[in-house]
């Protein structure tokens, strides 16, 4: 299970019971760190405080986590948490659709039977799609066109429209078609993939529930006549296109009803700063790292952009600076020199001079060329530090 909650050590002796009783459970101080959580795994219940700010009791955070979270997976089980006082609060999440709520304090016998309870619960089968058997499909980032992103998944996903996807490369096409499939009453039915580009792979176009076509637009006006005639009458169609107008009337009225735009990453403000720090804590488990925290200047770095292949170049810069960093990750770890390409008949120089001196630099700035802070980033003394600036003439 999943615990949300900013207060240590409620959280420590929640999760502590949680373990007692043979759980699993793993724990999230923010909403933001929640949602990251929940883009990586599926719990079978997720234990939700209802207030994060300081000073904060009237509960709209949590309500407002509530909410994202059971649009982005409607069959989650979630038990809020909340102090005596917090009745009306509790009552308004069960009213939004939370399973059960718990008072502080709590007895953890009772804990554990709500826990248990919220888990054997069904959700009535009209109200929601089937259980998904994958990872829910969750679009993580606050900014207005993420938002709009979301709200059209949530009115265009449980109807039978065909849908196209556009968007750059990389920006979370396939998350976005996965997201539509999952917010469908065919959820529980696996969406097969298949790239147009791929001549063999045009047999697995069968009679389905849905099918997630790639690349439609790439094909000539003989390939979209071809794929129309293939195309079973029931099937919902999904495609993932570069651009809407590639795809010929025809096909479009099938595959096409609706276009949703994914935004490029330079138009969502302050979501690559959200997402940078979603892949950091990925990266780090996936390699068996501490979580390591980015500089200000790496965080100024990650907003500026831009990032070659969008959200998924991002995702990549992150996971190489978890891998080569220890502990700190700086502008010089997310953005490293262009290696130069050299000719094949050129000779290879190993200037290992030329190295040292590119790293020295991009320590000092950094560190805004505060040598002791640079020297400490490095692994050097200051005086070592001195002398190879000095050598390199800086």
């Amino acid at each position: 299970m999943l615990l949300i909650d900013d207060n240590a050590s409620i959280a420590e002796s929640i999760a502590l019971a949680v373990r007692l009783g043979g759980h699993r459970i793993d724990a999230a101080a923010t909403p933001e760190e929640a949602l990251s959580r929940l883009a990586a795994a599926r719990y079978d219940v997720i234990l939700l405080d209802m207030n994060y700010a300081a000073g904060r009791t009237d509960g709209a955070e949590g309500l407002k986590l509530l909410a994202r979270i059971l649009s982005d997976d409607p069959a989650a089980a979630i038990v809020v948490i909340t102090a005596h006082s917090g009745v009306r609060i509790a009552v308004e999440a069960m009213r939004a659709g939370a399973r059960d709520f718990i008072m502080k304090p709590w007895g953890n016998a009772d804990l554990l039977a709500r826990i248990a309870t919220a888990a054997r619960a069904q959700v009535p089968v009209a109200a929601t799609p089937q259980p998904m058997t994958t990872e829910p499909a969750r679009l993580l980032g606050d900014s207005a066109a993420m938002a709009t992103l979301r709200d059209l998944i949530r009115r265009i996903g449980p109807t039978r429209a065909g849908v196209v996807v556009t968007g750059p490369a990389g920006s979370g096409r396939g998350l976005t078609a996965a997201a539509l499939h999952a917010a469908s009453a065919d959820a529980g039915v696996a969406m097969p993939v298949i790239d147009l580009r791929d001549d063999t792979a045009w047999s697995q176009i069968v009679d389905t529930s849905t099918i997630l076509l790639r690349h439609p637009d790439r094909l000539g006006e003989v390939g979209q006549a071809r794929l129309l005639a293939r195309l079973p009458a029931d099937t919902r169609c999904i495609a993932i296109a570069d651009s809407a107008s590639g795809i010929l009337p025809a096909l479009a009225r099938r595959i096409a009803t609706v276009e949703i735009a994914v935004p490029p990453l330079t138009t969502r403000g302050d979501d690559a700063l959200l997402l940078a720090r979603h892949f950091l804590r990925m990266a780090a488990a996936l390699h068996g790292r501490a979580v390591p925290a980015f500089t200000p200047a790496a965080e100024a770095r990650i907003l500026r952009g831009p990032w070659p292949d969008e959200v998924r170049g991002l995702a990549v810069a992150i996971e190489r600076a978890v891998l080569l960093g220890d502990g700190t990750i700086d502008t010089a770890l997310l953005a490293p020199e262009p290696v130069a390409v050299v000719a094949a008949d050129a000779p290879v120089r190993f200037d290992l001079d030329e190295n040292e001196r590119a790293v020295i630099e991009a320590a000092l700035r950094e560190h805004r060329h505060n040598v002791s802070h640079a020297a400490a980033a490095l692994g050097l003394s200051r005086g070592a530090l001195y002398r190879r600036m000095a050598r390199h003439g800086l």
